[in-house]
């Protein structure tokens, strides 16, 4: 049995074709085809090689990626020969009071303030769990090509938030309730999208973010950059006033920022010497610009 060709509407079971000639749902009338059949043909066959045309560039893109990627595995585990992880014995807390925090010798909160910082972590899970996350999920739905990732990751560990707000409160003399407030990727979500999709999904995401009743109060983009590829966002809930981070990947700038994360630590502590560090430096600008860069990545703006 061939299929029909546009204009070749069915006709109903009692022969009637509905106001115009054209069976329609209700009062809808379907729209005459007006193309030739020759022309229709070329239509379809235009499309059919653009799509597969599309694959078969992905997946080359892909293959070149994953060679890459292989490539900069094996200079990661070059390096950790070369400077194997500190073996630092653990932290001493034997004269610390119970109750108390400690990350190192300058990382130290006592009771009071451990308690202070866990009870506004807890209130961050609250707001993460009934607030931001069921937003977000709904802000997925609204696009099936494109998805989270990284979900299980997306609350910051507590001792993370620690490290971070010790300096806050001994230098800066903030509350520990004001320098958790300051952080502003205890939550954080990565949507990760198609290439082709990924200037114009961004921006409708954000759109949709913005629907849903959050601030934005930062956008940077990075696809310029040497040593990150990807657009990271910090909003904020204005019911509660919490932070929180988006950033926006294809699945290659992804992978490449969990490949040069160990890097990216490393950094964050500056503990290398000169030598690491331009090691290290080189290391992700390699990962960095071997990532492919979508089209139309480059316009986005950074806000504000």
């Amino acid at each position: 049995m061939r299929a029909d060709w546009p204009g070749e509407a069915d006709e109903s079971p009692d022969g009637d074709s509905g106001p115009g000639g054209s069976q329609g749902s209700g009062d809808r009338t379907v729209p005459a085809e007006t193309r030739s059949r020759q022309e229709c043909y070329d239509d379809q066959h235009r499309t059919v090689s653009a799509t597969a045309q599309s694959a078969a560039e992905d997946q080359a893109q892909a293959k070149k990626w994953d060679k890459a990627a292989e490539e900069s595995r094996w200079m990661w585990g070059e390096y950790k020969r070369k400077w194997p992880p500190d073996e630092r014995p653990p932290v001493d807390t034997s004269a610390d009071p119970p109750g108390s925090w400690r990350a190192d010798r300058d990382k130290y909160l006592d009771r009071a303030g451990n308690r202070r910082v866990e009870a506004a972590c807890d209130r961050i899970a609250k707001q993460e769990r009934e607030k931001i996350t069921p937003a977000m999920r709904r802000v997925e739905n609204q696009d099936p090509d494109r998805h989270l990732v990284g979900f299980s990751n997306r609350l910051k560990g507590r001792d993370r938030i620690k490290e971070k707000v010790c300096r806050r409160i001994k230098d800066l003399g903030r509350s520990p309730e004001q320098a958790v407030s300051r952080v502003p990727d205890t939550i954080r979500y990565t949507f990760q999208y198609k290439e082709k999709d990924y200037a114009h999904g961004v921006t409708a995401d954000v759109t949709r973010l913005r629907e849903q009743g959050f601030s934005l109060s930062r956008l940077s983009n990075a696809w310029s950059g040497e040593q990150y590829k990807g657009i990271n966002s910090r909003w904020v809930d204005p019911d509660s006033g919490q932070r929180f981070e988006v950033q926006f990947h294809t699945r290659v700038s992804f992978e490449a920022k969990q490949l040069t994360h160990g890097a990216y630590e490393r950094l964050r502590t500056r503990q290398p010497d000169k030598f690491e560090q331009m090691v290290l430096e080189a290391f992700q600008k390699k990962v960095a610009g071997d990532v492919p860069v979508p089209r139309g990545a480059t316009d986005m703006p950074d806000y504000p």
